[in-house]
């Protein structure tokens, strides 16, 4: 069955966390990311990785399935809600001890050629009320009409200009190990069976089970932090991209750098077989 336009502007219900130090540096490890920020509770309290905002979404983004008028949709079209785009905006560093709040709301449903695309914004904020981080995401549910008419409430905003792709840029090649899905999968606490079950994964369509986009784009990150940011990860404010190819594992992606400026550095990383993982990535510091 369509999905309903009458799930936009509708909200899931908020989920509480407690962000210890233990998952933090579970996060951390789980990218193979040795960055004493994330690790060193000797030396300060550790902070996350700014991807790892997308532990607390999770939540938030299966219950979104819940809100009213998502009822139309079968659970066989559920699963194949594809993450096609992400821009996470981050107003500060999360840090061992917070207690933060996150909710998904649904801001967007149109028709495009291989389906519905739904647009959440989620929103986790502090005890204190503010907001600490918040991200627009895209998934596209392939095959999928919707009922009603096109509805956007409100728009995402506009992403950063990339720099320009010349054929000079800066070019690391990551290893992603075999069983690096499950180890994201359990650190993250982020469990979707096409990550970790071959047999799901090959009921789905998909030639194996797939690494995470979000840990691709972790693993970029991480790059990015270590060779322009000097380690400094509390630079970050913005961060996204588009998903494209599947990572398979064991496997090595290229992460290509077309450029730094003005507190900003675009990317490209690729696959193994030199097709884009993730086209229009960013970085934005201050």
């Amino acid at each position: 069955m369509p999905y309903s336009a009458a799930i936009v502007g509708g909200e899931s219900k908020p989920f509480e966390h407690e962000v210890d130090a233990r998952w933090l540096m579970a996060y951390a490890a789980a990218l193979g990311d040795t960055n004493a920020a994330y690790l060193d509770t000797q030396a300060q309290a550790v902070i996350g990785h700014p991807m790892f905002p997308v532990c607390l979404e999770w939540p938030a983004i299966v219950d979104s399935a819940n809100i009213a008028g998502g009822e139309t949709a079968t659970p066989d079209e559920r699963a194949r809600n594809v993450h096609a785009a992400h821009d996470l905006h981050i107003y500060r560093p999360i840090s061992a001890g917070d207690r933060l709040t996150t909710k998904a709301t649904v801001v967007g449903l149109k028709r495009i050629k291989p389906g519905a695309a739904q647009t959440l914004r989620l929103d986790t904020f502090a005890d204190d009320g503010s907001l600490v981080c918040q991200t627009y995401q895209l998934g596209i549910i392939r095959g999928v009409d919707i009922i009603g008419e096109p509805t956007v409430v409100e728009p995402c905003p506009e992403l950063p200009k990339p720099v320009a792709v010349t054929g000079d840029e800066r070019r690391f090649e990551i290893p992603v190990a075999a069983q690096a899905a499950h180890v994201y999968s359990e650190c993250a606490k982020i469990w979707n069976p096409i990550h970790t079950d071959r047999a799901v994964a090959l009921a789905a369509g998909l030639p194996d089970i797939i690494l995470h986009g979000t840990a691709t784009m972790a693993l970029a990150v991480s790059r990015i932090i270590h060779e322009i940011l000097a380690g400094d990860s509390a630079r970050v404010t913005r961060l996204g991209g588009r998903f494209n190819a599947m990572v398979l594992m064991p496997s090595t992606i290229t992460l290509a750098v077309h450029g730094d400026r003005k507190g900003l550095v675009s990317y490209t990383v690729y696959t193994e077989n030199g097709d884009a993982a993730i086209r229009q990535g960013f970085v934005c510091y201050r």
